[in-house]
């Protein structure tokens, strides 16, 4: 065997262990699941890693094998569920991001959404005028230039499903950061792209009705 086909064996092997570990254990975060796969195969030399988005296309395949039919629904009932808190937080013009964006989410992981606003307290305002219970946190997120800055997040739940609301500053539209998925900038979806996609997927699938928006949030139903 050549060293470019043993190094194309091994990418694969770690992409099949990587994508395992992300269903098994219900992880979102490719780096953590490449390293995992790598502790568990040997394959430390990263340069037989997969990319992010040979990982996705193994996630993706893991899920059809193991839910079928089921991982679709489960992907557009998320998407669902983030059209009706986009259309809650309007107001700051959020996007869908993350796993449900990349149809590799789950109940477990939730929901992922950019809000944009200079002063994060003004979407307390708005959940709290919702009567949503909240928790506060940050996340961390990386930039072009190198820079990984911490950002306020808010969660909650709405039903079994957990939603993260990562705050931006506006002028992040502008310089938005990396995607940790394709590793590459990005805003995600807003939610007239969000409702295109849910249109897309339920006219391929016969018996399911035409999603339309809905305006209202349940929580804790």
């Amino acid at each position: 065997m050549s060293k470019r086909d043993h190094a194309n064996t091994q990418r694969e092997r770690l992409a099949y262990e990587a994508a395992r570990i992300m269903v098994e254990q219900g992880l979102n975060d490719f780096e953590s699941a490449r390293r995992k796969a790598a502790e568990r195969t040997g394959i430390l030399d990263r340069r037989q890693w997969p990319s992010n988005e040979r990982l996705k296309e193994a996630v993706l395949m893991q899920r059809q094998l193991f839910w079928g039919a089921g991982h679709d629904e489960a992907s557009r009932s998320l998407k669902r569920e983030a059209v009706q808190a986009m259309w809650m937080l309007s107001e700051f013009e959020p996007r869908l991001i993350g796993s449900t964006l990349h149809d590799l989410g789950d109940r477990q992981n939730g929901v992922e959404l950019f809000l944009f606003a200079d002063r994060p307290e003004d979407v307390l305002f708005t959940l709290a005028d919702q009567g949503i219970p909240w928790r506060e946190g940050e996340r961390i997120l990386r930039y072009t230039n190198g820079q990984r800055l911490a950002h306020p997040a808010f969660g909650f739940l709405a039903g079994e499903i957990p939603f993260e609301l990562i705050v931006l500053p506006v002028r992040a539209r502008r310089q938005p950061p990396l995607d940790p998925i394709t590793d590459r900038p990005g805003l995600g979806a807003d939610l007239a792209a969000v409702e295109r996609m849910l249109a897309r997927e339920d006219q391929g699938t016969p018996g399911v009705p035409q999603s339309a928006p809905c305006q209202r949030l349940e929580i804790g139903r």
